[in-house]
């Protein structure tokens, strides 16, 4: 058995439903990413785009080598790691009883999974100086998404670009005399679990459980709540 690999995947809805895309990377001995592919799915859900990236990283990569795969879904991960057991045993049915969503995609990836070595670390999503290989398969996948293409590094596609909704570092804003702004506009420093499944100002969405913030325009991602003041 070969040393551990080191990846990531994400997936993107342009509209959830909407223009959809998914992507994966691979990263070398020293975390920078080396091997990468990215496809279009049409119009599809973000958790549709998510369950995909997962599965064609799988498919992907040597299955007898240990994977640590980062990811920044909790529903695609939840899926795979907590509720799959349970769907499995009632039959591919939730504990209410209706049928579980995305089958196809959840099945193909706990056949996948069987009798591999693979950790999943969930990374926080758009973070300014967050996980380098979910920033790149962030970026990735959102461009997949917008051009309806596929790109990759067998392709020999450049870098994806920087996604239109990615976070940008800001100086804290002084009031004149050289005193900083209280940033109260910018919502409450509060953070909170999310109980229901929403959209954050910067576009993409947060699950159920997630940690957010308030912001001028409702609740979101908190590392979105200055960027949504500015």
């Amino acid at each position: 058995m070969g040393e551990r690999v080191v990846a990531a995947c994400d997936g993107a809805s342009k509209g959830n439903p909407g223009p959809a895309g998914w992507a994966w990377v691979v990263a070398d001995e020293s975390e920078t990413p080396s091997r990468w592919e990215a496809g279009p799915l049409g119009k599809a859900t973000n958790n549709v785009a998510e369950l995909t990236a997962l599965e064609r990283l799988l498919a992907s990569t040597d299955p007898d080598v240990p994977l640590e795969i980062r990811m920044d879904s909790q529903y695609a991960m939840k899926a795979v790691t907590t509720w799959l057991p349970g769907w499995k045993r009632n039959g591919w049915k939730t504990s209410g009883g209706k049928p579980v969503a995305n089958q196809d995609l959840v099945v193909r990836i706990d056949e996948l999974l069987d009798g591999r070595s693979v950790e999943f670390r969930y990374v926080p999503a758009h973070q300014v100086d967050g996980d380098r290989l979910n920033d790149f398969a962030d970026r990735a996948a959102s461009q997949a998404a917008i051009v309806q293409e596929p790109a990759g590094s067998g392709l020999g596609s450049p870098e994806p670009p920087p996604a239109p909704d990615a976070p940008v570092a800001r100086s804290p804003r002084k009031r004149p005399g050289g005193a900083k702004a209280s940033g109260k506009s910018a919502g409450s420093a509060r953070t909170i679990k999310a109980k229901f499944p929403g959209r954050c100002v910067c576009g993409r969405p947060y699950a159920a459980g997630e940690p957010i913030a308030k912001n001028d325009q409702g609740w979101g991602h908190p590392e979105c709540r200055t960027a949504a003041a500015g």
